[in-house]
């Protein structure tokens, strides 16, 4: 356990952080999996739930809690997906 106040307070931080980014990464996950049901059901909305995925990934990626380049990718392959689901109903 930390002994000095600042790392009292550094520890406080990190687990406010800690919360904050896995409320975050798993906003994204679930907007992942709606947007793969939507396509799947053929809902009429798919398209804004795919925007609205594809903007909490992409500001993930500007905010560094997911790196771009995969931030960039799992859109990439999310887009993909929804595309090829789309496309054989």
């Amino acid at each position: 356990m930390a002994t000095h106040k600042s790392a009292e307070k550094r520890h406080k931080q990190s687990l406010v952080r800690r919360d904050r980014n896995r409320r975050a990464l798993s906003t994204i996950r679930t907007s992942i999996k709606s947007a793969l049901s939507a396509a799947k059901s053929g809902a009429g909305d798919t398209s804004a739930i795919l925007s609205k995925a594809v903007s909490l990934i992409d500001s993930a990626g500007a905010k560094r809690l997911l790196h771009p380049n995969a931030a960039a990718r799992t859109i990439s392959r999310l887009q993909k997906r929804v595309n090829n689901i789309s496309a054989s109903k």
